[in-house]
């Protein structure tokens, strides 16, 4: 698909936080994120001619947001694709379960609500203290693989958002020792199901502005999203000051993580390091700097 079938020409810096002026209205705000969403469904291949997308719909601003976009990006797509949203009904209690069937019913968009009670086995799993949230993503994930798999179900659209992306990052940089963040567009690990994230270059505050315009009937998780993880608050925390002290700073590290240079890292299984020989040319980007005591 080229990068201009599901997006309008995108912009001399498609990925650069607008400027507050150009928040001011749902439509300029609408039609950016229309292209944001396109151009990273371009970008990464994500939608295809007769795919079938399954919305995965938790209730929260980024997966209305992402379900409202989609389906205006449908309307003028070149290519046909599906679109189907579905809800994991965990059997919460107090879970307002009439909220989504009759949003969805109202907009006209093919849905479904698996109902699992994943409440009870987090609960009695779980010790009290400890998140759920862990266990309850497994549960969750499963529910909804199983979902796709009986439906015919070619890619499964998630939510996540660039700032999710970025947060994800650090989080593996500062805790686990590794340089990875969210994947825009992933295999799952049995190898039968392809998920996307159409909001990869999308902020966080633009969802929330948007959704907020949209009015969304919105649900809050009184579940795992009442626990919040320790490590991703502070790392949310550090670029929530970031973003105020330093504007722009969060862009260019989204940036940084679409323009990785193996050679300018140390991982030799991404690079070969052992066979380069003097005979060489280093490469373009390299910097020298040998002092007279160096030689």
């Amino acid at each position: 698909m080229r990068a201009d079938d599901l997006r309008a020409p995108a912009p001399a810096a498609p990925l650069a936080d607008p400027a507050p002026r150009d928040r001011r209205t749902p439509s300029a705000l609408g039609k950016r994120l229309c292209r944001q969403v396109g151009q990273a469904i371009a970008d990464f291949g994500m939608i295809e001619a007769g795919d079938k997308v399954m919305v995965c719909l938790s209730g929260g601003k980024d997966s209305y947001t992402l379900l409202d976009i989609l389906l205006q990006l449908q309307r003028k797509a070149p290519v046909p694709f599906e679109l189907v949203a579905v809800n994991l009904d965990q059997k919460q209690p107090g879970f307002p379960a009439q909220v989504l069937p009759d949003y969805l019913h109202a907009l006209g968009v093919a849905w479904h609500v698996i109902e699992q009670d994943t409440y009870s086995v987090v609960s009695r799993v779980v010790p009290e203290g400890k998140t759920m949230c862990s266990l309850c993503s497994r549960l969750r994930r499963g529910a909804l693989y199983r979902y796709a798999a009986e439906n015919g179900i070619s890619k499964i659209a998630l939510g996540h958002h660039r700032d999710d992306l970025v947060a994800t990052f650090f989080m593996n940089l500062f805790f686990h020792a590794r340089l990875a963040a969210m994947a825009p567009k992933l295999r799952s690990d049995d190898g039968r199901h392809v998920v996307i994230r159409p909001l990869a270059y999308v902020r966080e505050a633009d969802i929330a502005e948007y959704a907020q315009a949209r009015g969304f009937p919105l649900i809050p998780c009184t579940l795992c999203g009442s626990q919040e993880n320790l490590q991703r608050r502070q790392v949310g925390l550090m670029l929530q000051q970031w973003d105020r002290e330093h504007p722009g700073r969060i862009e260019q590290i989204a940036r940084a993580m679409g323009n990785v240079q193996p050679s300018q890292l140390a991982d030799p299984a991404l690079f070969d390091f052992r066979t380069l020989g003097a005979a060489d040319a280093a490469p373009a980007t390299a910097a020298w700097s040998l002092d007279d005591d160096d030689t």
